[in-house]
């Protein structure tokens, strides 16, 4: 199966493309689109993460769990939203946090890709959704491949740093080796949990600090 992936991504996961369930995920998607249904990301966004944060780029992963649900919103990048689009609640409560940790002005904007192009790899365990249904693909496959992501990323790099907010993306904790990795985790950004830890978790200056210590250039989260 020819996937439409940055090419040093398509090498490292070529096995999994002829996988019987990624094959499923694409019968899932074609039955869904032929019904008449609308998914989120449109399909050249799906693999947005992959196509802007190469595999050699990647240096920091950040980990969410189902693209945005409604019209315009979600591109392929965890917690990002399309230019015009208002920032959702997480996001807003991501951009305090980066205020209060290291200074950065609060953007009017909801596009992440400035951070996706410098390395930020923005993954989400489910690369798509049924417009208006939150987690409807959660169980079509999509986690199995990002699992596998998450763990090439964790064999065959070192001294990435992985942000896991939420229980959910905390449950991927399993899957890297921190023996040669750094893993910052809290509580999800979201406004029904960010008062319990989320705020002044200060993992923005943290990743950079160790990005530094490791010799590798840090993220500018400007945006």
């Amino acid at each position: 199966m020819d996937v439409k992936i940055e090419e040093s991504w398509k090498a490292i996961l070529r096995d999994e493309f002829s996988k019987p369930y990624f094959q499923q995920v694409v019968l899932h998607l074609k039955t869904e689109r032929s019904q008449g249904k609308t998914i989120y990301p449109p399909g050249p966004l799906i693999f947005n993460a992959f196509n802007t944060t190469p595999f050699d780029k990647v240096k920091v992963v950040i980990l969410g769990q189902d693209p945005y649900h409604g019209p315009g919103q979600a591109h392929g990048l965890c917690f990002s939203v399309q230019n015009g689009v208002p920032p959702p609640p997480s996001l807003v409560n991501i951009f305090k946090e980066l205020h209060d940790d290291i200074g950065i002005k609060i953007p009017n904007h909801g596009n992440l890709t400035h951070w996706a192009q410098q390395g930020v790899f923005l993954l989400n365990a489910s690369l798509t959704v049924r417009a208006g249904e939150p987690m409807s693909h959660a169980k079509t496959g999509w986690a199995e491949f990002t699992d596998t992501v998450i763990k090439k990323i964790s064999q065959q790099k070192e001294h990435i740093v992985f942000i896991l907010w939420g229980k959910f993306a905390q449950e991927k904790r399993v899957l890297i080796d921190e023996t040669k990795h750094l893993i910052l985790r809290s509580v999800h950004p979201s406004p029904l949990s960010a008062n319990a830890g989320f705020f002044g978790c200060k993992h923005f200056s943290k990743a950079n600090a160790y990005l530094v210590s490791k010799g590798i250039d840090p993220v500018d989260w400007s945006l």
